[in-house]
């Protein structure tokens, strides 16, 4: 039988989830690790990446996403993006000789302003990140800035349903419908592909982003 936890433990790890902390967040990052990885080695299998690109994990948490992208571009290089102060230390701890080497460059900032510059990722993930963020309109123009014209992105999102219906999201959560997360990621200049994952019965999207033709030029007004 399932123990509900009290309102504060609930917001407490509503908190942790959009930005790991701590003690507490220590042992977050490690189950968002196990928890996540999964659909991580998925979104990492979408970008279909031949092992020299430029590639980022936009929003890494615990890091099993760095772990995978430095496996799958072992001649390439991996950005990693992250707001958390403490997720970055704990990467640069466990990922200490693929920073020394500049294999990996580790950035403490949003997706709403990456400091990536216009089309220098040949691929980027980022997964249960959006929930976190308020206006997902600047957000998604950034990561549209970013990817190369031949790169693919990939945005993860669990069901939206499902993600309502647990108590753990009362607080800074923002759900959105998978239809109204692929409008606007197709307003930022993105083609989108909608894939879905079925694990222990949720279904979680995997919503793959091209650059849509034609966006430079529409940028700028030609």
């Amino acid at each position: 039988m399932r123990i509900p936890l009290p309102d504060a433990a609930l917001r407490m790890l509503s908190r942790q989830l959009g930005g790991p902390t701590g003690p507490v967040g220590a042992l977050v990052a490690r189950m968002l690790n196990k928890g996540n990885r999964p659909a991580i080695a998925a979104a990492v299998e979408a970008l279909d990446l031949q092992g020299d690109e430029t590639v980022a994990d936009i929003g890494f948490g615990g890091g099993v996403g760095l772990e995978l992208l430095l496996a799958a571009a072992p001649n390439g290089q991996v950005h990693g993006v992250e707001p958390s102060s403490d997720m970055l230390a704990r990467a640069r701890r466990g990922f200490s000789e693929a920073v020394a080497s500049g294999r990996l460059v580790l950035h403490q900032a949003s997706m709403s302003s990456l400091p990536v510059a216009d089309a220098a990722l040949d691929g980027w993930i980022s997964l249960n990140t959006i929930y976190f963020i308020a206006d997902v309109e600047p957000a998604f123009a950034e990561l549209a800035r970013v990817l190369a014209p031949d790169g693919r992105g990939v945005i993860g999102i669990a069901d939206p349903d499902w993600m309502a219906s647990q108590p753990f999201i009362k607080d800074n959560f923002t759900l959105r419908p998978v239809t109204d997360v692929v409008g606007a990621l197709q307003q930022a200049g993105l083609a989108v592909e909608r894939r879905e994952l079925s694990r222990h019965g949720i279904t979680y999207n995997l919503l793959v982003c091209t650059r849509r033709p034609g966006q430079e030029s529409e940028r700028a007004g030609l």
